[in-house]
């Protein structure tokens, strides 16, 4: 019976993320997907900051860059022009890229961690114990293998088979709303050149411009509507700008969303990453930034529980962060949806709204902050992020992130401020107490002040030189030296 630190169910991005992230910290990986052949098409196409974050991890970033088409803002029309145009920053833009692009570069950073994807091979049991796994996956041609691993990470998507055969439930309600989706060129004088939204009394419309001259274009359908190249075009002749014609149509298809989420992320040894734990409305383009990043918050907590160097207990941390998140997310996208497709008398008010928040640049910089994930906060956890404590459970400010160089798996002890002030002394003293668990970086600013970030880029504790004894506490948690 073969034997892997880590066997992950499904090679989609999450999948394929996942793997890459634990190869690259020498953990032994088995990676099964039951198609035989790599998905293609579109599918996911916004890769906000957070996902960029990932594919930063894996060295696939500038790669990604070089393919994608990259939009500085975001615009919302009504009836009668243009409602509000949302400026992105370099930090905040997103990378517009067809999921397909995404999953070879993921594969490609699998490959080159020496791991590889085993198509055509189904999960269709496990069985756990305290400190093992037992799998049987059958190939295409009926033959079974029977492996033995020490964690295994379900992967597979909304339909998941590891979270049916756990029997965790998968709580919500679908979205009373469908949409078409089509994608081809499109021809005219006023062809976006950025994500735009149209909020119309005949319908919601999105036009996205892809990499390659390329255009996404998706809008609210009645029930028992069908994606024809006829509806795409009406759509756009009713609720866009006029002029506008599609053609070399490269796909059309329905869809329509739910809101979902699991109550539990992990049983023992077993957890959930992506779509198997989480969904919610397409608008806004959230789907795979909000699993890529359960991946990143997974990661390097499961490589240092299997190589020792975490307590087990760090774990527990990993459900209710992602949860929590999960959660933001379902509400942002819901409320943008209904938003987005309300009806008179309330597409009125949304309009006004929109014009007022258009006019105030810190409604501006809060909404493109929001809807570039960069405002997801987590819960108080063993790992830190305390209630009403200034800043924590956020990602970190720019000014706080690692330098180059720095060691990928610890956690970094940032402080600013003077050199000579006693809190630069004090937290290499820390530091050095908690090696190699976390290193020392200082930042020359105007406030002395500290910040516990975590390799997920979040923060753990915030504070002055009198608060670093809690973040001393949260590395003593986590760190199985100090608690043995």
């Amino acid at each position: 019976m073969d034997t892997a630190h880590v066997v992950i169910v499904g090679a989609g991005p999450c999948g394929l993320a996942t793997a890459a992230q634990l190869l690259r910290r020498g953990i032994r990986v088995r990676l099964f997907e039951a198609s035989s052949a790599p998905s293609q098409g579109s599918k996911a196409i916004m890769l906000w900051p957070p996902a960029q974050a990932v594919l930063d991890d894996l060295e696939v970033l500038d790669a990604a860059r070089a393919l994608a088409h990259r939009p500085d803002h975001l615009d919302y029309f009504g009836d009668h022009g243009r409602l509000a145009r949302i400026p992105l920053t370099p930090e905040q833009s997103p990378l517009v890229l067809p999921q397909a692009r995404t999953d070879a570069l993921l594969e490609q950073a699998v490959d080159k961690a020496g791991g590889t994807v085993e198509r055509g091979r189904r999960l269709i049991a496990l069985t756990q114990t305290s400190d093992t796994i037992e799998v049987v996956v059958r190939d295409d041609a009926g033959r079974e293998e029977h492996l033995r691993t020490q964690w295994l990470v379900g992967a597979d998507g909304v339909h998941s088979t590891v979270r049916e055969l756990l029997g965790i439930t998968f709580p919500g309600n679908a979205l009373p709303i469908r949409f078409a989706l089509a994608e081809g060129r499109l021809n005219g004088d006023c062809v976006p050149t950025a994500p735009t939204y149209y909020f119309t009394s005949r319908g919601g419309l999105v036009i996205v411009p892809l990499p390659d001259g390329c255009v996404r274009v998706s809008g609210s359908t009645h029930e028992g509507q069908e994606a024809t190249e006829h509806l795409i075009q009406e759509m756009l002749d009713t609720r866009g700008p006029e002029g506008l014609r599609m053609d070399r149509f490269q796909g059309l298809t329905t869809f329509s969303s739910a809101e979902r989420v699991v109550e539990r992320m992990r049983i023992g040894r077993v957890l959930l990453v992506g779509d198997a734990a989480h969904t919610h409305s397409a608008v806004g383009g959230q789907g795979l930034n909000l699993g890529l990043q359960d991946v990143r918050n997974l990661a390097w907590k499961l490589a240092g529980v299997i190589t020792g160097r975490l307590d087990d207990a760090i774990l527990d941390t990993y459900g209710p962060e992602r949860i929590a998140a999960a959660r933001q997310i379902i509400k942002t996208t819901g409320v943008l949806t209904r938003v987005a497709l309300a009806p008179p008398p309330w597409s009125g008010l949304r309009n006004a709204v929109l014009n007022i928040a258009h006019r105030s640049r810190r409604a501006l910089a809060w909404y493109a902050a929001r809807v570039a994930g960069q405002r997801i906060r987590f819960p108080a956890t063993p790992l830190g992020c305390p209630s009403g404590s200034r800043g924590t459970g956020l990602p970190a400010p720019h000014w706080a992130t690692p330098p180059a160089g720095s060691t990928p798996d610890r956690l970094l002890l940032v402080t600013s401020g003077p050199t000579d002030h006693p809190l630069h002394q004090a937290a290499d003293a820390a530091a050095e107490r908690h090696a190699p668990l976390v290193g020392h970086h200082h930042v020359p600013r105007r406030r002395p002040e500290f910040l516990l970030v975590r390799p997920d880029g979040y923060v753990a504790a915030r504070g002055t030189a009198k608060d670093l004894h809690r973040a001393e506490r949260l590395l003593a948690a986590i760190n199985p030296a100090v608690k043995n």
